[in-house]
């Protein structure tokens, strides 16, 4: 019984989490589509690995003490959620070319740099949520300072919350390509 109320608690958190969710679609570039296809098909193959492993496992007798049985079957439903996940997201996603030049105003695929009151400057490039790396300055157009820059123009001052607070940041520059 227990299980069950568990199953149904995670079954309406995932619900809340759609109904969360930012409406409109979900933009994408295609070198970030391209990664997601290729981790799709080495899932793919681990996933056929798995299967082989799990089968011979299965042969073997006793499956609920057999720890190569149980431990397979556990890694096949990771690799099958996670499959699930790609696949909807590969299908859904909008591919937008960041190198297709739109002036001087922000819009998605765009390289921001930004510059602070301190005359510090950082770069930003706006890509999908599914793409994003911080340590390349890839940063999500959904996110609070993708989401800020969106439609500005370059020399526009953009206030953006942030962990540490408030923050205006100009913005010295934008590029395509």
């Amino acid at each position: 019984m227990v299980d069950d109320r568990d199953e149904l608690e995670r079954a309406n958190a995932l619900e809340d989490a759609e109904d969360a969710r930012p409406k409109g679609p979900a933009y994408m570039t295609p070198s970030g589509h391209a990664r997601l296809v290729l981790e799709l098909e080495a899932l793919g193959a681990e996933r056929a690995r798995v299967v082989s492993a799990v089968t011979d496992a299965a042969a073997q007798g006793d499956r609920s003490e057999n720890a190569e049985y149980i431990y397979g079957k556990r890694r096949l439903r990771q690799l099958d959620s996670r499959m699930r996940f790609l696949r909807k997201v590969v299908e859904t996603v909008v591919l937008v070319d960041p190198s297709i030049d739109r002036g001087a105003r922000v819009f998605f695929g765009a390289t921001v740099v930004l510059e602070d009151d301190r005359g510090e400057r950082v770069t930003y490039q706006l890509v999908g949520e599914h793409e994003t790396d911080a340590e390349t300055g890839k940063i999500s157009y959904r996110s609070p300072i993708g989401s800020a820059l969106l439609r500005k123009e370059e020399g526009d001052e953009v206030t953006v919350e942030t962990p540490k607070g408030r923050r205006t940041v100009a913005i010295a520059e934008v590029r395509y390509g």
